[in-house]
């Protein structure tokens, strides 16, 4: 899907309450005097001694072993060539942002000012006691090979140049995947390449060490088929060079089994197509457009194996599936180099995992049913958990059994585990849902849309199609702050109830029935539905809307009511319950109720249990629960303690299938060692807990409002559990990116009821 970016939003994002897309953060404590001496003078003394004995220990003791330099000197930056280093500045860093995402690799971005060579070799040379590996990136060819190649050989730390060997590794496990789907050997096949720069020739060289002939190897660029009898030929070229009677792409295509593109958007036609093997394998990179659209090359060949760098069409090579962890395993191992071994064991590791079943949270994050190993399948989701876990421990054991690692892994198993906690394996939970959104987006009604952030939500939510806003309000204000805050808005619907006399009558009697026994009169109803709240609830009670999403102005109890009398909870549900997600540095945790019940019963607890699980579930997540009190497990008296231990008793009884602890004081909940030393029966010691269920409102909104200013996790809620269609409550004052949060969650119940 090509994601629509406008120049104020772009802007505004880089921009924002700190400029830019990083900063640093201490790993160590330093809130205390003894803190600080440690941290600088004198106790920093300590550790710069030992390191002086031996340099490797600054891996033991400094950021080294999980630190990355990502270089450019900004001479070919993504689509905008020589910007210079100072521009290139905002790709770095976006390069870091995905390496501590991905890896949880931590990064410093450095632009240099130096287009010379040698020089730029130099300086970067000399950064090697900072770091544990170099990344090079947007460096134009011919100069990136030899730099990349002088320093691999001057450093003992790990280089590479991920626009070359990024996409090869990549596409070289799509490749191998391809022919194995089609059962041609590759020493057999005839490799044709449109384009001559830095990837085309690292793929074409990568290709070469996994099996392709060179002598099967034609090469093009804008003037036609690299030949040796070229006047002038380059260096470089003269590796790929012919002297077969081939002079244009054209000639090179006939009988052709693959072809690879990596040169410019819309150079081939159908007819070129149609001159290659059966079943030819076409891999048209070129970004943002390929060399050939999808849609054209899989209408001209209907045998055709098709790949492109595009995310709206199957079989999307990504760089993210690949220098995230290669650059993991590099660094756990603390290697020298990545070498050739190192980058096929990457791309067997890439290969192998595509042809496993994919597990349902994959599915559901691309919203698909049967993803699975095929032509439209050749390599894994960059979303897929399993990329870390798959692709890092097989570039560490190439770097062990190549001889470049300086440190072994004896735990595989253990290796694992730490490689899901260094990311927080599930951290790309919102991730997942939008994705899964997106797949088939659904009609949100906004019944605050006289807001300049509810409008600016629905224009992201409408260009990443997440959703199809309605728009509910004064329909000239609207469209005056449309125009006042440049949004792009004109194919959506915006309806202003009061100008809508014949569905206020009809809505109105159906609020009647529902109400009319509960004190409503038919003149009460119709005049309640002027009120946006009850218009857009009965809006989705109808199926003219499929989800509402209000709250951002007004307080929750106002927001609510209007929904519960209209739509109305699930069968066999008695009460709804608010719960959130705390996404921290340790991963998402699950707190309920934080906005409804102010002082349920035991019984009551035991519904919102029941509730939450079910919400937890909603994100493809197994819940451990505990719930919480100001005591462990009957250590203190009390109202409190009572009922949720009370609770607990029930709730086990209830839901016997789910890992259920309690009552429990919240650290003791999160901290599996004193649970072992203390509470060794406790079902939660070989179960994190992930749900934490409060005793009343007071406690559960207090907790996480305190975690999300002061604790560093990012609160995404309220999510409303238990209604009979999709309805969402935002917290007042949501910044838009929690709007499109709770948009894309909304769309994904949506989903979810539609399909029962």
């Amino acid at each position: 899907m090509v994601i629509k970016i406008r120049r104020e939003d772009a802007l505004n994002y880089h921009q924002g309450k700190k400029a830019g897309k990083i900063e640093v953060i201490p790993s160590k404590p330093l809130s205390s005097q003894l803190d600080l001496a440690l941290a600088y003078s004198p106790g920093v003394a300590e550790p710069c001694k030992e390191i002086q004995k031996d340099r490797n220990n600054a891996y033991k003791y400094t950021a080294k072993g999980n630190l990355v330099a990502v270089i450019s000197n900004g001479t070919a930056v993504l689509g905008l060539g020589d910007i210079g280093p100072d521009a290139s500045k905002p790709v770095m860093e976006g390069k870091g942002v995905l390496f501590k995402k991905f890896a949880g690799i931590d990064v410093f971005d450095l632009e240099v000012n130096e287009k010379d060579p040698e020089k730029l070799i130099q300086i970067i040379k000399s950064l090697e006691p900072t770091f544990g590996g170099i990344n090079l990136e947007d460096i134009k060819a011919p100069e990136c090979f030899i730099i990349e190649s002088r320093l691999k050989e001057a450093m003992n730390i790990p280089v590479m140049h991920d626009d070359q060997h990024g996409t090869a590794i990549i596409s070289g496990a799509a490749l191998l995947n391809a022919l194995e789907i089609i059962g041609k050997d590759i020493t057999k096949i005839k490799l044709v390449v449109s384009g001559a720069g830095a990837a085309a020739v690292s793929c074409t060289r990568f290709y070469k060490g996994l099996g392709v002939r060179s002598e099967n190897i034609v090469m093009c660029d804008i003037e036609g088929v690299i030949r040796k009898d070229r006047p002038h030929l380059h260096e470089i070229h003269k590796e790929f060079a012919t002297e077969k009677d081939y002079y244009n792409i054209q000639d090179a295509l006939v009988d052709a089994d693959v072809l690879l593109g990596l040169s410019a958007g819309n150079i081939l036609s159908q007819d070129d197509l149609r001159l290659m093997a059966n079943n030819p394998i076409v891999f048209a990179l070129a970004n943002p457009d390929p060399e050939i659209t999808y849609d054209l090359a899989t209408e001209a060949r209907e045998d055709i194996i098709m790949a492109t760098g595009r995310s709206d069409f199957p079989n999307q090579v990504n760089n993210v599936i690949g220098f995230p962890y290669i650059f993991r395993g590099a660094l756990d191992v603390r290697a020298t180099s990545i070498n050739e071994e190192m980058k096929l064991a990457a791309a067997r590791a890439i290969a192998g995992l595509a042809k496993n079943p994919v597990p349902d949270i994959v599915n559901k994050a691309y919203g698909e049913n049967k993803l699975a190993f095929g032509k439209e399948y050749l390599i894994p989701k960059p979303l897929d958990p399993r990329l870390i876990t798959t692709i890092a421990p097989a570039v560490a054991k190439a770097a062990l059994e190549s001889g470049v690692a300086r440190q072994t892994i004896q735990d595989w198993d253990a290796y694992e585990l730490e490689l899901q906690e260094r990311i927080g394996i599930d951290q790309r939970l919102m991730s997942r849902v939008i994705s899964r959104a997106k797949k088939n987006p659904k009609r949100v009604v906004f019944t605050e849309a006289d807001n300049r952030k509810i409008l600016k939500a629905a224009q992201l939510i409408k260009d990443e199609k997440i959703g199809i806003p309605i728009l509910l309000g004064n329909k000239e204000k609207i469209k005056e702050l449309i125009s006042e805050n440049f949004l792009d808005l004109p194919d959506v619907t915006i309806i202003d109830p009061n100008e809508e006399p014949s569905k206020l009558e009809q809505y109105g009697n159906l609020l009647y029935n529902k109400r009319k026994r509960k004190g409503l009169t038919l003149y009460e109803a119709k005049k309640l539905m002027r009120e946006r709240n009850y218009y857009g609830a009965m809006m989705v009670e109808t199926g003219e809307a499929d989800a509402l999403i209000s709250g951002l102005t007004k307080d929750y109890p106002r927001t609510i009511i209007p929904s519960l009398q209209i739509i109305g909870v699930k069968k066999g549900v008695d009460r709804v319950a608010g719960m959130y997600i705390m996404n921290s540095d340790k991963g998402p945790f699950f707190f309920a109720d934080t906005t409804v019940n102010v002082n349920p019963t035991a019984d009551q607890l035991v519904d919102i249990i029941g509730l939450t699980a079910n919400g937890v579930r909603f994100f493809d997540i197994d819940p451990k629960i505990a719930i919480l009190s100001y005591s462990n497990f009957g250590s203190a008296k009390g109202e409190v303690p009572t009922k949720t231990a009370l609770a607990t008793i029930k709730a086990k009884e209830r839901y016997p299938e789910l890992v259920i602890e309690g009552e429990m004081q919240a650290n003791v909940a999160l901290d599996e060692k004193i649970q072992k030393e203390n509470y060794p029966f406790s079902t939660l010691v070989n179960n994190k807990a992930n749900t934490l269920i409060f005793p009343d409102l007071a406690s559960g909104n207090i907790a996480y409002k305190l975690l999300a200013e002061i604790g560093n996790a990012e609160a995404i809620g309220p999510i409303l559990l238990g209604m009979n269609k999709s309805v969402h409550v935002l917290q007042l004052g949501s910044s838009i990116r929690e709007i499109v949060n709770m948009v894309a969650i909304a769309v994904v119940d949506a989903q979810s009821l539609e399909q029962g």
